[in-house]
């Protein structure tokens, strides 16, 4: 269900992060995109949106001052907390040490591997590799390596909640017709869902716009079948390549072929050469990929 969430309520988690940001004399550092969320309706629509219970293990990606960290340590079987800021990595191993289910990590979420983080950093985590569930208030600039490092990952997650740009959530979710590189990317692995629409004001320092919570039920096998996944999206983003003209244009110019090997591609595949990019489907993407590789490959 998509809600629409304000401020009301925010007191209690809004106390938590001034008395921390005090008492470790911390303030955001804009660089690395830090918002630090202070609405406790927010926090709770991310928390149910994950499902969690006892079984599940959480790897949150930015988790800042710790506050969402506790939550997920009280619902989850383990949580492994990935904070790239070193000041507040050392922060969150002081104040969630009573937590005997959480692992700290300073280190940039881009350079793990899901399936090495989920075997053998505590002694509490089981020996085995577990499903998983990716939770997160991602900071704007990484958005989408961090939605395709977990997504392409060779372990990948079961659902991904993460807080986005309200923008961005929306590209995610577009259907046919205003569909980009990044809805196509996200949707081939999982459905995605705008769970809360979320004002600037729920966080401090407030970010210049909204943002989303968006979750995506990773699929356990691509909808569509495709042998290539590198090469398939190569031929996506050469479709995008001149945005809002006729694919065959796009498709000419991404490829290096000459149009009218574009348009016998097209024509093959069932597709109008008059169309845009935007208003492919999934299925009509993988029928032109086949074709491609079948003809130019």
């Amino acid at each position: 269900m998509d809600k629409s969430l304000s401020r009301g309520g925010s007191d209690s988690l809004l106390a938590q992060t001034r008395k921390l940001l005090r008492r470790f004399d911390i303030r955001a550092k804009k660089g690395l995109g830090q918002h630090f969320l202070i609405d406790d309706g927010v926090l709770e629509a991310i928390l149910t949106a994950a499902e969690l219970s006892p079984n599940d293990t959480v790897i949150e990606v930015g988790p800042g001052l710790g506050l969402m960290t506790g939550e997920l340590a009280k619902r989850a079987g383990w949580v492994i907390a990935i904070e790239l800021d070193k000041r507040l990595a050392d922060i969150l191993k002081k104040t969630l040490a009573d937590f005997d289910n959480i692992v700290i990590l300073n280190e940039d979420v881009l350079g793990t591997d899901p399936a090495a983080l989920l075997q053998g950093r505590a002694p509490s985590f089981p020996p085995t590799l577990r499903p998983y569930k990716v939770v997160a208030n991602l900071p704007y600039y990484i958005t989408s390596p961090v939605l395709r490092h977990f997504l392409e990952a060779s372990v990948k997650p079961e659902v991904m909640v993460v807080m986005v740009q309200k923008e961005v959530a929306e590209a995610i979710v577009a259907k046919a017709g205003q569909r980009s590189v990044l809805s196509i990317s996200v949707q081939f692995y999982g459905k995605p869902s705008i769970v809360a629409r979320v004002p600037a004001g729920a966080f401090y320092p407030a970010p210049e716009v909204d943002s989303a919570v968006v979750k995506i039920e990773v699929y356990p096998r691509p909808p569509v079948a495709v042998d290539d996944t590198e090469g398939f999206f190569r031929l996506v983003r050469a479709g995008f390549t001149a945005a809002r003209k006729q694919v065959a244009n796009s498709l000419s110019q991404g490829l290096g072929l000459n149009k009218l090997e574009v348009l016998k591609l097209l024509e093959k595949a069932g597709i109008d050469p008059q169309r845009r990019a935007e208003t492919f489907t999934l299925e009509e993407w993988a029928k032109l990929w086949r074709v491609y590789t079948q003809v130019v490959k």
